[in-house]
Formats: C-alpha cells, sequence, structure tokens
C-alpha cells in the first residue's frame, strides 16, 4: 500500500510518538496540533514532553523532511485521531476534542482514504464519528475505511512499545478493519488482532479497569494493615508466595491517563452494572485523601510533641516511578492538599522535572537531610539510594524501604 501522505491529530504523549515512528519509516507525516508552541517546537526538530529516546528520532525525522507540524490538517491517506479525552462534570466523558478533530478532515477525506481514532473513547464513538462524516459527505459512505485502534503503551517504554505491543484493530466493517491492519504492519512487530469497532472500544476500557481494580485491592489491603498493625509489604510478598496468586503493590492512588480515567468512560455508561469497577475508583481515590491526611496528623502531632512545626519532604510529583508525567497524579493532589494547610517547612521533590509553575522544587537529597517527616509518594530510582533514618518520621507509602 503506498500513502502519500499520512496525517496525525493530535501530537501528545501518544501522537508524537507514533508520528515519529512512522516518519522514521520513511513515509511522509503532518502532525497537527492546536498549540502553536508545539507546532513551532516539533518544526525545529524539538520536542515538549520527554519520553526516553523520542527527541534523536524527531529531531532525525524532521531534518529528513518526514515529519513537520502544522496548525490545521491537510489532505493525506490516513487520518489518525490521537487527541485528549477529557471529563465533563462528573466524570463524564468529553468526545468534543474527537469531535472537532473529525469535523476538521471532514472537508479533506476522499474515495479510499483510511481513518482511525486511537483516542480512548466510550463505546459507540468510532459509530458516531462514522454517522458525523457520511451526514456531512454521503458520498463517501462504503468508499472510506473507519476504524479503532487504541494505544496500550507504558510511559517510559512508549517507543519500544510502540512497534513491539501487540494492537487491536476494530473497523466498522470488515474491509475497515483489513485496512487498517495493513496500515500498522508498516510499523508495528506485534501481533495484529483483528475485531469490530465496538469491542475495540470496549478492549482498551477494560485492559485499564482490569488494573484499577487489582490496584484498588492492594490499596484496601494497605488501609485494613496500617490498622490491624501489619506490614503490607511484607504481607503482600508472603501472599503472592502462593502458586495463584499475584497481588500488586499499593500506593499512594491511582494516577496518569489512562488507569485513573479510562473506568469511567464504563461506569458513565453502564453505572448500574459496573459496580467493582466504580467501588475501585472510590478506593483508589480515597488512598490520596487518607495519605494527605496521614501527613497532616503527622505534621499535627510532630508540633504538639515538640513545640515546632516540622519540616516536611514531599518525594514525588509523577503519577509512577521515573517520569516526569503529572497528568491525574495523586502525588500532585497530596502535596496539594498538604500545603493548604500548611507551606512554610514543606519542600516538594520530583527528580525528573526542572521545573514546575506552582511547586518550588527541591533537591532530594538535600530535602531528605533536612526534613523532620518524610512522605515517600513516588518510587523513583533516586529514592531508593537513600539510607533508612530512625531519627526522621518516615511515611513510606510507595514502598521504598518497606518497613
Amino acid at each position: 500500500m503506498i500513502y502519500n501522505q499520512i496525517c496525525f491529530l493530535g501530537l501528545g504523549y501518544i501522537g508524537l510518538p507514533t508520528a515519529s515512528i512512522v516518519a522514521h519509516k520513511g513515509f511522509k507525516v503532518i502532525g497537527v496540533d492546536i498549540n502553536t508552541k508545539v507546532v513551532e517546537t516539533i518544526n525545529r526538530g524539538e520536542v515538549h514532553i520527554y519520553e526516553p529516546g523520542m527527541a534523536e528520532i524527531v529531531k532525525q525525522v524532521v531534518k529528513a523532511g518526514n515529519l513537520r507540524a502544522s496548525s490545521s490538517p491537510e489532505k493525506s491517506d490516513v487520518y489518525l485521531v490521537v487527541v485528549p479525552t477529557p471529563f465533563k462534570g462528573n466524570h463524564e466523558p468529553d468526545i468534543s476534542f474527537v469531535e472537532a478533530a473529525t469535523n476538521a478532515v471532514i472537508p479533506l477525506l476522499k474515495e479510499n482514504d483510511l481513518y482511525i481514532i486511537e483516542s480512548t473513547s466510550p463505546i459507540g464513538t468510532t459509530d458516531k464519528m462514522a454517522e458525523l462524516i457520511f451526514s456531512k459527505r454521503p458520498e463517501l459512505k462504503g468508499k472510506i475505511s473507519i476504524a479503532y485502534c487504541p494505544e496500550r503503551v507504558l510511559p517510559g517504554n512508549v517507543i519500544y512499545e510502540l512497534v513491539h505491543n501487540d494492537r487491536v484493530i476494530g473497523g466498522i466493517d470488515e474491509k475497515s478493519t483489513q485496512k487498517a491492519r495493513e496500515f500498522y504492519k508498516t510499523f508495528v512487530e506485534g501481533e495484529l488482532h483483528s475485531t469490530n469497532a465496538r469491542t475495540a472500544e470496549m478492549c482498551k476500557l477494560t485492559e485499564n479497569s482490569s488494573r484499577d481494580v487489582q490496584i484498588a485491592f492492594a490499596n484496601e489491603l494497605s488501609l485494613i494493615c496500617d490498622k490491624a498493625g501489619v506490614n503490607v509489604w511484607e504481607l503482600i510478598e508472603l501472599a503472592n508466595k502462593h502458586p495463584r496468586v499475584n497481588i500488586l503493590q499499593p500506593g499512594c492512588g491511582v494516577g496518569g491517563h489512562c488507569i485513573a480515567v479510562d473506568p469511567y468512560f464504563i461506569t458513565s455508561d453502564f453505572p448500574m452494572e459496573s459496580q467493582i469497577i466504580g467501588k475501585s475508583r472510590e478506593i483508589n481515590n480515597y488512598k490520596s485523601f487518607w495519605c494527605a491526611e496521614k501527613i497532616r496528623s503527622s505534621m499535627l502531632d510532630f508540633e504538639i510533641k515538640n513545640g515546632v512545626k516540622p519540616k516536611v519532604a514531599i518525594m514525588g510529583l509523577a503519577f509512577k516511578p521515573n517520569i516526569d508525567d503529572l497528568r491525574e497524579s495523586p502525588a500532585k493532589y497530596i502535596a496539594q492538599k498538604v500545603m493548604q494547610s500548611e507551606q512554610n517547612g514543606v519542600m516538594v521533590v520530583e527528580p525528573n522535572l526542572k521545573e514546575h509553575n506552582v511547586f518550588k522544587l527541591s533537591d532530594y537529597r538535600e530535602a531528605y537531610e533536612k526534613a523532620d517527616i518524610i512522605a515517600f509518594l513516588v518510587a523513583h530510582n533516586e529514592f531508593k539510594t537513600l539510607e533508612y533514618r530512625n531519627d526522621k518520621i518516615i511515611l513510606d507509602f510507595a514502598g521504598i524501604f518497606k518497613i
């Protein structure tokens, strides 16, 4: 299959890496983003988000003329929608960005084109966009291919996983599924699994909801163990000695734009049927609140006992270890919650960021040395180099020391 040009709508955490990989395969790629600073940055051969290995690829493909960025789409053979799907009120999914991206390309579509949604979407979104396209361009019905193919990558390893992970591809009809498969074969080395659009949409939501439920069990155990005087880290390690038990590690909540978000796409449309999924979201959100209250309680106890306010180190802001991504981060929520009641003497640490527009960031070694109370919220590698200190009050929500 010959593709004269491929258009990516959205140059964020998934759109830019995917566009750069496709361009690296030798295809002409145009990336579209409404943020003019993002467009200018990419056209300089630079990146606006950190992902290991991506900066080098972007620099190379821009210099080769295979990738360029623009504020508006241009006629292409393949259009990929990789825009955010945020919430409206009450955790109701908002597909307005997907709809806006679709409307932008409708005038450009021509016979034999391929339109793919990669954005995490509620069930039925692909069908809705197909209806939108054909309502405005009825002459294209049966003459273009429309499919859904969700990403399933881990931040920090996106470049590798976009190529090597299996993909689930669902078209609105068999022709669309097969045409989308042909496209993904050009850069995906993992296996391609064919289905229909609705099942592909549900598959993405199911994968992340499953993870959320598993994490909720671990977080609930941590709450029980704290009350029961049991070391949750030791407990889980021992329970996992059972050949058919694999409990995950607890944390300070769940973050990121996948696991912390996708379950709501199910609970919003199927509230009565999604009891476990909905309760898991509640547990994981509550764990963040519980951690913040635990820190604040420790601060108050210290002040009562010593007659002075404590110095506190909040260790980590990212939503998972060893990345700079703060989207839906429970650690960021906890830091904000703690600093609502007390800002003086509170040091915030995030070794993967040089600066933050809200928090003044401190060096992790300096903060650890100065603080009376240390709250580990994220298991960054840097934190694991620190030695346990008996003269400090250590609140280890991330399992740094597992004591």
